[in-house]
Formats: structure tokens, C-alpha cells, sequence
């Protein structure tokens, strides 16, 4: 089992930036891909990006490439650096890891998501 606890998110204007953490608890992480996915209202859940934890590699989606980095530190903590924000952006921030080794999943463990709003 692996818990997943995001931070970070909340109001900031367009063109602005905040930065989500994701705090990952109850296994070693070494096999696992973790990512983080998106979902506004009345929208299905969409990929955002994807970073393995063993060797860093990162996968990002086409709509925010260049504008965000997502990165991992050595205490088990996975980031989304989110610059130039866009109105359209908004959502709740989700979250997520697996160990079955493919970064658009399917993910078994989740977060409980925290809301991103960017205002124009």
C-alpha cells in the first residue's frame, strides 16, 4: 500500500505560477512511476505528467509542455512546478503511483486531489 498526500494547491492569477507536492508513504518507491492527472468540472480526469522514480525519466502531456516540471526529491516527495498558468488549467490535482511500470497507467494507489484555480 502506498499513501499519497498532495499540497499546494490554490487561487493565482493567469501567467502566474504555484508549485504541488505529493508526499508518498508506505513502500520504497524505486519501482514505481508516479504522475500527476487532472480533472475540471464537468470534464473527465486527463494525464498531465508522469516521472519514474528510479532514473527520473519524465513524461508530460502535449498542453503543458514547457510550462511544467515535474521533479522528485530523496524523501519520497514528488513536485509539479506549474509556470505561465492558463485559465484553463483550473482543476483538481490529482496524484498518482503504480508499479506496473507505464506512465499513463493504469495507477493503483491515488491522492485525494487539491484544487487549482486560475483566474483570467
Amino acid at each position: 500500500q502506498v499513501q499519497l498526500v498532495e499540497s499546494g494547491g490554490g487561487l493565482v492569477q493567469a501567467g502566474g505560477s504555484l508549485r504541488l507536492s505529493c508526499a508518498a508513504s508506505g513502500h520504497t518507491l524505486s519501482r514505481y512511476v508516479m504522475a500527476w492527472f487532472r480533472q475540471a468540472p464537468g470534464k473527465e480526469r486527463e494525464f498531465v505528467a508522469a516521472i519514474r522514480w528510479s532514473g527520473g525519466r519524465t513524461y508530460y502531456a502535449d498542453s503543458v509542455k514547457g510550462r511544467f516540471t515535474i521533479s522528485r526529491d530523496n524523501a519520497n516527495t514528488m513536485y509539479l512546478q506549474m509556470n505561465s498558468l492558463k485559465p484553463e488549467d483550473t482543476a483538481v490535482y490529482y496524484c498518482a503511483a503504480d508499479d506496473r511500470g507505464s506512465d499513463r497507467g493504469p495507477y493503483d494507489y491515488w491522492g485525494q486531489g487539491t484544487q487549482v484555480t486560475v483566474s483570467s
